[in-house]
């Protein structure tokens, strides 16, 4: 059995919901995991709906997993962190009256599309900080008052998912501070939810409970959540919230250090003193802003398709591979390319535009390109594109960057993380520990325990480690 103090972090993702139990010198001691999923609406079998029963339940069964291997007087805390924006209505004993409308969900594209029936687009963006984007809360609240008036005007208050899995730890109504700065219902510069945007769909302020910033005790866990646990009644229950925030903090990025996470979108970000400059069109390119896990600062970031579209590539030239050996294999073939890619460039742009169109392209062809040069074309395209956006970054945050740290599934590419460090003229730096958003969420649930005075002394602890790649060409 694992001794020392420990706190345990309650993961909800899009694709797993996780209990884990990290150590307070970093080590994450005990893990479990059950998959996640969005439930079709009873309304709409094309609208997706997060089942909120079920989520707390296998939260449950993943901690009562992981409580195996503890002692309980070991834990002294409790977080919980999750994805933003999605969040319902509930009455004034906190219960829903409504079901959670998920991220994925379709049904608020058309209000987003008519957001100027209520504000200006383009002041919407620069006054909150949040992008265009139809997963924002504010299009589930007027799709809620288009739809369900009724429901609205009964309503006692919104709570994000976070709060609503912390309602049923603590019976307190809060807000997790960094789940409101995803909701482009805030004024980004006073970081409070604005007053403007509020009075434009009949709201007032009082509509979201206490705002309770990361590290903050929410309360004590009940005694009925905590046998559903396997836990300690009225261990503290401390705030954490949206995943992103928490996983730029875990990755040991101090102000002004860009932090890329790569998948299938890659979403560079960073923690900035400040954000300046927010044009439309930035915001046209996928640029976002929000809150960072310490009251104050901000996480300016933009988002672009990076390892879908590889995977595309994948699909199309190496669809006889599987496995580890398809992997091995585009690899291999794009170092053999060299940098010329035999004269094929590669346009990554394979999303539509704000005007409506799709760039994507693949030039320089003849009868004797291999696959290779297309591969790594692509790949030397995603770094360009990273170059640009950080330029972005950096002129909106203020900062200048000496690396980039690096999380994610596309951090297990070599030869990508070279052409990264050699297109950027900067080390990359790549985690070793995987758990950033985990770890993140753990340094401030054990300043909330009274383990450690500040989360910067908590992740001092941690010895965070990395793996370095140094520019090759000048």
């Amino acid at each position: 059995m694992a001794q020392g103090d420990a706190v345990i972090v309650l993961d909800c993702g899009a694709t797993n919901v996780r209990a884990i139990a990290v150590s307070k010198d970093g080590r994450v001691i005990a893990k479990s995991a059950l998959p996640n999923i969005t439930v079709a609406a009873a309304e709409n079998p094309d609208w997706h709906e997060w089942p909120l029963s079920g989520i707390f339940a296998r939260l449950g069964q993943c901690c009562k997993n992981i409580m195996a291997k503890l002692a309980p007087e070991q834990v002294k805390a409790l977080a919980v962190t999750t994805f933003g924006v999605d969040g319902t209505i509930v009455d004034k004993t906190g219960t829903p009256l409504y079901s959670v409308i998920s991220w994925k969900c379709p049904r608020t594209v058309g209000i987003q599309k008519n957001i100027h029936k209520y504000l200006d687009p383009q002041w919407l963006s620069t006054h909150s900080g949040v992008g265009h984007f139809s997963f924002n809360t504010i299009n589930k609240l007027i799709w809620l008052k288009e739809n369900k008036p009724e429901l609205l005007q009964k309503a006692h208050r919104w709570l994000f998912i976070s709060s609503l899995l912390n309602h049923q730890l603590t019976g307190k109504l809060t807000t997790d501070a960094t789940m409101a700065g995803t909701a482009q219902l805030t004024d980004l510069h006073s970081q409070n939810f604005s007053a403007e945007i509020l009075a434009a769909l009949g709201l007032e302020s009082c509509f979201f409970p206490e705002m309770v910033q990361a590290g903050g005790i929410i309360g004590q866990l009940l005694p009925e959540s905590a046998e559903s646990l396997g836990l300690t009644p009225g261990i503290p229950v401390i705030s954490a919230g949206h995943d992103t925030q928490f996983a730029i903090f875990g990755s040991g990025a101090d102000e002004g250090q860009p932090v890329l996470s790569s998948g299938t979108w890659e979403i560079l970000m960073a923690r900035s003193p400040q954000a300046r400059d927010l044009s439309p069109d930035l915001f046209a390119d996928g640029f976002t802003c929000e809150w960072d896990s310490r009251p104050g600062l901000f996480n300016p970031g933009i988002q672009w398709l990076a390892s879908g579209v590889l995977e595309w590539i994948g699909r199309l030239f190496y669809g006889e591979l599987t496995g580890e050996e398809k992997y091995a294999v585009m690899v291999q073939e794009a170092e053999s390319a060299g940098q010329q890619c035999q004269g094929v460039t590669f346009n990554p742009g394979f999303m539509t535009d704000r005007h409506g169109f799709v760039a994507g392209a693949i030039e320089g062809l003849t009868i004797a390109t291999q696959r290779g040069s297309i591969y790594r074309a692509a790949l030397q395209a995603l770094a360009d594109k990273l170059k640009t956006s950080l330029g972005q970054l950096e002129s909106t945050g203020g900062f200048k960057s000496t690396q980039l740290i690096l999380v994610g599934g596309g951090s297990k590419n070599p030869l990508w993380n070279q052409i990264r460090a050699d297109t950027l003229q900067l080390p990359v730096k790549i985690l070793k520990e995987p758990e950033t958003t985990v770890l993140g969420a753990a340094m401030f649930a054990m300043v909330g325990a009274g383990i450690y005075p500040t989360p910067e002394q908590a992740r001092s602890a941690f010895s965070i480690e990395y793996d370095t790649v140094l520019p090759t060409i000048a």
